[in-house]
């Protein structure tokens, strides 16, 4: 058989969309979508051929060709299969819709499972006729860019496509990787920056390469052009991004862009009217509504061992000079070793204790040296105030991770490159004017109601009269201002797991090699 059996496990709406869609239950365990949905469509045609005309085949092997643009790979719809079977109209039918099918589910819903590479995924996916697509395509004759069509209508994706076009038509250039190492700035010597002086003349940022050590002043005008092109502080130092970034191969970037197109078409097209993504491998957040930007925000995220998880959920209310509720684990690796080192930070913090009949503990008559984290006896609130971790406001949507957005005090580290530094939750930039925005459709909520609540000190919460839905996810590419790709660090390592699943041979394939 040349055609893969596209089997989804429905854990919670993965491929129900397929299925609700052609008219089928979804309580089956497990489902061949493309063997159903080819049932519907040669029983709705009275089990005509499909193919018998060579322009709709010639078409058919076009549009399959045409997937390369968009990161996907022909060969796993067999293309080979089909072009030998060019001349034999008979044996290529059911092979040929079976293909288009397969290719056209991966354009609607991702080739990839996204719960497999993302386990809190809580996204569902849309609902797409697929039969009736196809159906229409042979009708007007627009096989050729039937698969195209079924693309995210997305600015971004567009534009990740559009990139990785021009980027296949190129040809690749070898270079010399930097060696990671200490930061380089100007002034300063290292055999290093002779390498980055080749790479920023291969790049067009750098007239000639002098050859010296030294970083001088025309290197750090191309680093600073450079920077400022790619996304990145253009602070005119060489640190571990911009090495990164000045490391990447035409090669690197392609595969980037097929994970990240992969990535988008897991999202629904519709994300709500008015909502709030997340960006945890751009240090961003935010907020959209009618489908443009309307504000953006510098972000603070988990770092690498306290990962930010990529999950959705509705934004219910903002509480306004919060408490801090110290999470059990950040109670005892956080806040003891700090308390055992210096027990004045206790009160200096505003922090009060409560044991485990929540009945306040004085925290004078606490001996920290005796206290184990293991069995850490206390629970830890730090009251609203400048020094309060959550800063002026949160914005919650409760959720299994207690994971939630909120102002900080440490309003500094939003200038630091690397920003995945917190213990989970996102520390957010202008979290007040974010407020505002959530808060504009909700009556009684203006921007001066919202300042006395901050200006009074006391603990306010504000129910969102509709909830805000909020998208965290997980993008290493984006699109700036001006529609230029740019390519992010892999904070947490997530995409070499997905590329090689977009790289992954159909299951037929697999069992012949």
């Amino acid at each position: 058989m040349f055609y893969k059996l596209k089997m989804a496990v429905i854990a919670r709406t993965t491929l129900v969309a397929v299925i609700v869609a052609i008219g089928v239950t979804p309580a089956l365990a497990a489902i061949d979508v493309t063997s159903m949905a080819m049932r519907v469509f040669y029983s709705a045609r009275g089990q005509a051929p499909v193919w018998a005309d060579d322009r709709h085949y010639d078409s058919l092997l076009a549009a399959l060709r045409g997937l390369s643009q968009h990161g996907l790979d022909p060969r796993d719809y067999h293309i080979d299969d089909l072009i030998r079977l060019r001349n034999d109209p008979i044996g290529r039918d059911r092979i040929a819709t079976a293909a288009w099918f397969d290719a056209a589910s991966d354009m609607v819903w991702g080739k990839l499972e996204p719960q497999k590479y993302q386990p809190d995924w809580t996204l569902s996916r849309q609902v797409f006729d697929l039969p009736s697509h196809l159906t229409e395509a042979l009708a007007q004759n627009r096989v050729g860019d039937s698969l195209t069509r079924l693309a995210p209508d997305r600015r971004d994706y567009q534009a990740l496509r559009a990139e990785l076009s021009r980027l296949m038509s190129m040809n690749p250039e070898p270079i010399q990787r930097i060696p990671r190492g200490s930061l380089i700035g100007p002034h300063s010597t290292d055999y290093r920056v002779v390498i980055v002086r080749a790479r920023l003349v291969q790049l067009g940022y750098l007239a000639e390469n002098t050859g010296s050590q030294l970083y001088d002043q025309d290197l750090k005008s191309a680093v600073v052009a450079f920077q400022t092109a790619k996304g990145l502080n253009p602070d005119g130092l060489i640190g571990s991004s911009t090495i990164a970034a000045l490391n990447l191969t035409l090669a690197d970037k392609i595969d980037q862009l097929r994970v990240n197109l992969e990535r988008l078409r897991w999202l629904p097209s519709d994300l709500g009217r008015r909502h709030v993504i997340v960006n945890i491998a751009g240090y961003e957040v935010s907020a959209v509504e009618n489908g443009q930007v309307v504000s953006t925000h510098a972000a603070i995220v988990g770092r690498y061992t306290r990962k930010t998880p990529v999950f959705s959920d509705r934004i219910q209310y903002l509480v306004f000079n919060p408490w801090w509720e110290t999470p059990a684990k950040l109670a005892r690796l956080d806040k003891l070793p700090m308390f055992q080192e210096d027990p004045s930070q206790v009160k200096k913090l505003g922090f009060r204790v409560l044991d485990r009949q929540n009945r306040p503990v004085d925290p004078d008559l606490i001996d920290w040296s005796t206290i184990s984290a293991d069995a850490f006896p206390y629970r830890l609130r730090q009251e609203p105030g400048r020094r309060n971790a959550l800063g002026q406001v949160k914005i919650m949507f409760p959720n299994k991770h207690a994971v939630y957005l909120h102002d900080t005090p440490d309003r500094e580290l939003f200038s630091k490159q690397n920003r995945a530094i917190s213990s989970g939750c996102v520390r957010t930039e202008d979290a007040l004017g974010l407020s505002e925005w959530l808060l504009s459709e909700t009556p009684g909520w203006t921007s001066e109601r919202i300042a006395r609540a901050v200006a009074s000190g006391k603990v306010t919460t504000a129910s969102l009269a509709e909830p805000v839905p909020v998208h965290l996810l997980y993008h290493t590419t984006t699109i700036d201002d001006y529609g230029n790709v740019q390519y992010l660090d892999d904070v947490y390592g997530r995409d070499g797991a997905v590329l090689a699943g977009l790289r992954a041979p159909p299951p037929e394939l697999r069992a012949q090699n």
